[in-house]
C-alpha cells in the first residue's frame, strides 16, 4: 500500500499543470468548452499517475485503472469531436457574458477562475473512488469488487450506447427541433447520465473492496449532485424546454434517470 498523501499530492500536481496548459491553449480561441473532453479525459490521468506510483499494483488497482480508461477515452473522444463539429458551448458563452456584465472580469480571469480552476478541483474530488481505490490495504478481489466491475461496464457501455443513439438522431435533418425519445432515451430523459453515475458508483464498489471506499464516497456523491442538480439535467432541461414545443409532454411521460417504461399519454 502506497502512502496516500504523497500520492495525491503529486496526482493533483499533474493535474494542475494539464489545466494550467489548457488554460493557456484557450485564451485565443477565446473558448474554454473543450474542457468538458478534459473531465473524462483527465481522469484517466490521474488514475494513471496513480498506477505508476505503485510498487506492486493489485487487482483492484488494475480493474480501476483499465475501466478508467475505457470511459475516459471513449467519453473524452466523444465530447471533443462535438465540440470540434458544433463549436462552442452555449453555456460557457453565457457564463463569460455574465462574468464580463457583474464582475468585470475579462476573458482569461473568467476562464481560469469559473472554468479550469474549478474544473480542476471538482475532477480530483469526483475521480478519488480510481485513485484511492488503488491505494487501498486489501489484495483479494471480494464481492463487492465483482459487483463494481459489472455495474461499471454496464455504465460505460450504456452511457456510449446512449450518445451514440443522441448523435445519430441530430445527424437526421428531419429530426431538427424534434425531442429525442427513441431507443434508451425512450425509457429515460438522461441515459447518458445515468450510464455515467452506474459507471462510477461502480468504480466506488471497487475502491470499497479496496478498503478506501468511505474516503472516497465524496466523489460519486460529488457527481450525482453535479448531473442531477447543477450542470447536467437542469441545464439540458432547461434549454429543450425553451426550443422543444414538445419536451413538455415527453417530460410527463418519461422518468428522469432510471429507464422506466413510458407512461402513458
Amino acid at each position: 500500500m502506497a502512502d496516500i498523501v504523497p500520492v495525491l499530492g503529486v496526482n493533483f500536481a499533474a493535474s494542475a499543470i494539464c489545466f494550467l496548459v489548457l488554460w493557456l491553449i484557450s485564451l485565443p480561441l477565446k473558448d474554454p468548452s473543450y474542457v468538458d473532453a478534459w473531465w473524462a479525459l483527465g481522469a484517466m490521468v490521474l488514475a494513471w499517475s496513480t498506477y505508476l506510483q505503485l510498487d506492486a499494483p493489485g487487482p483492484h488497482a488494475t480493474a480501476l485503472l483499465l475501466l478508467t480508461t475505457v470511459w475516459g477515452l471513449r467519453l473524452g473522444a466523444y465530447l471533443l469531436w462535438r465540440w470540434r463539429s458544433h463549436g462552442a458551448d452555449r453555456r460557457y458563452a453565457k457564463l463569460a457574458q455574465r462574468a464580463k456584465d457583474k464582475h468585470g472580469l475579462d476573458f482569461p480571469m473568467f476562464a481560469l477562475l469559473w472554468v479550469f480552476a474549478p474544473q480542476l478541483l471538482l475532477q480530483f474530488v469526483m475521480t478519488l473512488p480510481a485513485q484511492l481505490g488503488q491505494l487501498g490495504p486489501h489484495t483479494s478481489f471480494g464481492d463487492a469488487a465483482t459487483m463494481g466491475l459489472w455495474l461499471a461496464i454496464f455504465g460505460i457501455l450504456y452511457e456510449a450506447i446512449a450518445d451514440a443513439q443522441l448523435s445519430h438522431f441530430k445527424s437526421v435533418s428531419a429530426n431538427a427541433g424534434k425531442v429525442m425519445d427513441q431507443g434508451l432515451w425512450r425509457y429515460s430523459r438522461h441515459p447518458n447520465y445515468f450510464g455515467e453515475l452506474c459507471a462510477w458508483w461502480g468504480l466506488w464498489l471497487i475502491a470499497l473492496d479496496a478498503g478506501l471506499g468511505l474516503w472516497s464516497l465524496p466523489g460519486p456523491l460529488l457527481l450525482t449532485y453535479l448531473l442531477t442538480r447543477v450542470s447536467g439535467a437542469p441545464t439540458t432541461e432547461s434549454h429543450l424546454q425553451r426550443t422543444r414545443p414538445d419536451y413538455e409532454a415527453y417530460k410527463r411521460r418519461t422518468s428522469s434517470f432510471i429507464p422506466l417504461p413510458p407512461k402513458p399519454s
